[in-house]
């Protein structure tokens, strides 16, 4: 089982789009909800280069850091997280689904708020740095599954699904052979009958994913 982080574990999404404009701000320029909406589940690279462009006169790591630090500040004080998530990944640990987290945050944010969960919880952590391609693209995914495939024996995609609340991590889990889920947040996602959406994953179960895998993988056969 794959997670995002930002916006479907936790309700970070306002904390980077605070980050964001504060930043923008600091440095003389001008950034709104619709540029922050933007940048919902891009690699930080691409964002840091947009608020370059909005006037931000710092490197691309040091954008990111700054950013990060922010929003790192904020999780301390306060975990947000989303409705049903605790629960469904303390039901995965139960039930010994082994899950992975997969977001364009940085190693330490990931790790930040995966230290607030039981130990175990997740297998391992694939972070924005670990990738020369982050989403949209696959290879978040790709390195995801290779990593757990090698702790877990047998393991194929079409038994695994991917939890995403953005289109850019929709559109990687999808390229990347997985049965991608989307349970949209801030932004709403393009139309298409063909996606599998969850409108939360509050009173989701381990069951409710059972059937949606056993029918991709019917599917891919």
């Amino acid at each position: 089982m794959f997670w995002d982080l930002d916006g479907t574990i936790v309700d970070t999404e306002p904390y980077w789009i605070q980050a964001e404009k504060y930043l923008v701000r600091e440095h003389g320029g001008t950034w709104t909800d619709e540029d922050a909406v933007e940048l919902v589940g891009q690699a930080l690279p691409y964002s840091a280069r947009r608020l370059q462009q909005a006037g931000v006169s710092l490197s691309v790591d040091e954008v990111i850091s700054a950013l990060t630090e922010k929003v790192a500040a904020n999780i301390s004080r306060q975990v947000p997280w989303r409705p049903g998530a605790r629960e469904l990944l303390e039901e995965l640990a139960t039930a010994g689904i082994p899950c992975a987290m997969v977001t364009m945050s940085t190693g330490p944010l990931a790790r930040l708020v995966a230290g607030q969960l039981p130990e175990g919880t997740f297998r391992l952590l694939v972070t924005g740095e670990m990738v020369e391609r982050g989403k949209p693209h696959p290879d978040p995914y790709q390195l995801a599954f290779e990593q757990l495939a090698a702790a877990v024996p047998g393991l194929s995609k079409t038994r695994c699904a991917a939890l995403e609340d953005s289109y850019p991590g929709y559109t990687s889990a999808h390229a990347a052979g997985l049965c991608a889920v989307a349970v949209p947040h801030i932004t709403a996602l393009p139309a298409d009958p063909r996606r599998i959406q969850w409108d939360t994953l509050a009173g989701r179960t381990v069951r409710d994913l059972e059937g949606l895998v056993s029918a991709w993988e019917g599917a891919a056969r």
